[in-house]
């Protein structure tokens, strides 16, 4: 028998180790949000959610292609645009070529601007940016690009629904507008005035401002505006602790009218706003929870809960973009050509458990899906959020909402050569 040389033993052990590491390699996500500071609950349990939705969805049932798996790898941004770019060029660096981040427009603005130009000028380590969360409608508008994909309804898209059920409540009358002083605040303030004078112009905005994002302890100022301002409803586009700060501000200083929210449940604030909430938060939500939208849905929440048992399924639009992007990874028959799997996204029709049929739009990215208005409750509750018995439940269904909103993209895609 031949004898290996010294040489010759450690090239075949190389061999070996690398034939391996290729057979083990999966398919990493980059989740970058804050997973410290003050919106670190709602980062945390969106983290969960992705890491779930893999492992549930993908890993367990034998992953994509041919036994690939998939790995969600958490950057911590700190709701910081500056901080966030640190971080994706670290992700990028360690060979990860999709991006998933949420919280924050004025991050999302960072993320994608600085992905075009990484792509344009790195054609070969290219990366897709899966946007799941944040909704200034001029990401999908004047500042769309090919590498960017949205998979919650934009903010014009949510206030055009919401607007549609304050306008048939002939009890509102005036309302006042409050949100965080950044573009997706801003969007949603312009976007009320907008629909509320074409919907029903006897409605008077009494009150319309913003407040600096994540720094404001103490909401009682805003609230005694409200209240002193008459108003018989409010509209506001905050989130995480912000959203939980203005809410109990308000319903403590004795405001009775409704609250019409974009992100009001989950992490925490179902359980802190649980009675003094009750039919009067309101949001606007994808996907079905209570009801649940399908059996499949119902079984993995009951899976999610075993493992996580404070955790609440609070963005089902995580687990679409896991279910898409698995779809479009499959049918471009590889997950490294970023080019060929965002042209599977492009014009994508999905059937979600959560209910209903999701399209992602190819003029602008922007995913096309039904809405739900829904109420902060304790009744008919099957899936509570934060163990609290409270939950939200579905009031009415806006089908493939805005399904035909005008778009200003003008995409640009990149040369099929």
């Amino acid at each position: 028998m031949k004898k290996l040389t010294k040489m010759g033993a450690v090239s075949a052990l190389s061999l070996i180790v690398g034939a391996s590491a290729a057979f083990a390699e999966n398919i990493k996500i980059a989740f970058i949000d804050p997973l410290s500071g003050p919106f670190a609950s709602t980062g945390t349990n969106g983290l969960h959610q992705f890491e779930f939705a893999v492992e549930y969805m993908i890993n367990d049932k034998g992953g994509v292609l041919d036994g690939q798996t998939m790995e969600v790898v958490g950057f911590d941004n700190k709701t910081s645009p500056k901080e966030s770019l640190i971080q994706l060029q670290v992700a990028i660096d360690q060979g990860i070529r999709y991006i998933v981040q949420g919280n924050s427009s004025g991050v999302a603005h960072a993320l994608t601007e600085a992905i075009d130009k990484h792509n344009r000028r790195n054609p070969d380590s290219r990366v897709l940016f899966l946007n799941y969360a944040a909704v200034d409608p001029a990401l999908t508008n004047e500042n769309c690009n090919f590498w960017h994909f949205r998979f919650d309804a934009n903010a014009d898209i949510k206030m055009d629904a919401l607007t549609d059920v304050i306008a048939e409540n002939q009890d509102i009358k005036d309302v006042y507008i409050i949100g965080q002083d950044y573009s997706f605040g801003k969007a949603v303030s312009a976007a009320a005035n907008s629909m509320l004078k074409e919907k029903r112009p006897d409605i008077e905005v009494v009150g319309d401002e913003l407040h600096p994002i994540g720094k404001v302890k103490d909401f009682t100022p805003y609230a005694r505006k409200v209240v002193q301002s008459g108003a018989d409803a409010v509209i506001t586009g905050n989130w995480g602790a912000d959203m939980l700060g203005l809410g109990k501000s308000i319903i403590e200083n004795g405001f009775e009218g409704p609250i019409y929210t974009y992100y009001a449940a989950g992490s925490g604030m179902t359980a802190a706003f649980g009675e003094s909430g009750k039919d009067r938060i309101r949001l606007i939500a994808q996907g079905a929870i209570n009801p649940i939208g399908s059996e499949e849905a119902r079984d993995l929440y009951n899976a999610f809960l075993k493992k996580y048992p404070e955790g609440n399924i609070d963005q089902s639009r995580i687990f679409n973009t896991i279910g898409m992007l698995s779809k479009a990874i499959e049918q471009a028959g590889t997950a490294d050509d970023v080019v060929a799997v965002a042209s599977q996204l492009e014009g994508m029709e999905y059937d979600s458990m959560w209910g209903g049929t999701l399209y992602m739009r190819p003029q602008d990215h922007q995913l096309i899906q039904d809405m739900h208005i829904a109420v902060h409750t304790n009744d008919d509750i099957e899936f509570d959020y934060d163990q609290s018995g409270f939950g939200v439940k579905n009031e009415s269904t806006i089908e493939m909402a805005s399904k035909d909103i005008a778009t200003s993209c003008e995409m640009q895609r990149p040369d099929p050569s």
